[in-house]
């Protein structure tokens, strides 16, 4: 099943310019990706603290699509302008993880009767991103493998965000909604580490 992470390239080539002048300014891929961390807190904590306010799920599309954004200039940044840290890799990774929380697990009191999916579905997702990176750290690239990855997770809570924002009543709908994005969160797990010790074994073959 293919990935909205498959997007990227063309997403990317539209932010170019963007990120040429960005680079020209001064502008570090660290502040991009600390901007980004610190919008999904506060929209997160704002949910959470009024989680009966569903206008303010509003927000979360727009704030996944400005970070969707800002990840990626962050990343442009770093490789296309000599940018890269050891610093900005950790960030990468860690407020990714931390910033999906912040945004999601505030729906568990917005849908209090699939509070237990909702932290399933990160639960899910963190494990995910921790195969990917062990991939990585075994010798292999870092996998983005579908079909639930980041982007697919934000348009996901996006969706489900809109539709409560605009009315839907909490019901059904919401709860399949996110068992299916539980079980393709699962099935994203496996094929991150199926691939991963394919990708690594075929490596150790060529050497």
């Amino acid at each position: 099943m293919p990935s909205i992470y498959q997007l990227k390239p063309a997403f990317q080539n539209l932010l170019r310019p963007l990120v040429r002048g960005l680079a020209r300014a001064g502008v570090t891929p660290n502040q991009v990706t600390l901007a980004a961390f610190a919008l999904s807190l506060i929209v997160g904590a704002a949910i959470a603290w009024r989680p009966g306010n569903h206008a303010l799920l509003l927000l979360v599309p727009l704030v996944m699509f400005v970070r969707m954004a800002l990840n990626a200039v962050d990343g442009m940044l770093a490789r296309e302008h000599d940018m890269r840290s050891v610093l900005g890799g950790f960030l990468n990774e860690l407020t990714d993880v931390l910033a999906d929380c912040a945004l999601y697990l505030p729906f568990a009191l917005v849908l209090p009767a699939y509070g237990w999916l909702v932290v399933a579905v990160v639960l899910a997702a963190i494990i995910g991103e921790y195969a990917g990176v062990i991939g990585q750290a075994l010798g292999g690239t870092r996998r983005y493998d579908g079909p639930m990855g980041k982007s697919d997770r934000a348009f996901v809570f996006g969706l489900l965000a809109l539709l409560l924002g605009v009315g839907l009543a909490p019901g059904l709908l919401c709860g399949i909604l996110l068992l299916f994005t539980l079980l393709l969160a699962a099935w994203t797990v496996v094929n991150r580490v199926r691939r991963a010790v394919a990708e690594i074994a075929e490596a150790k073959k060529i050497q």
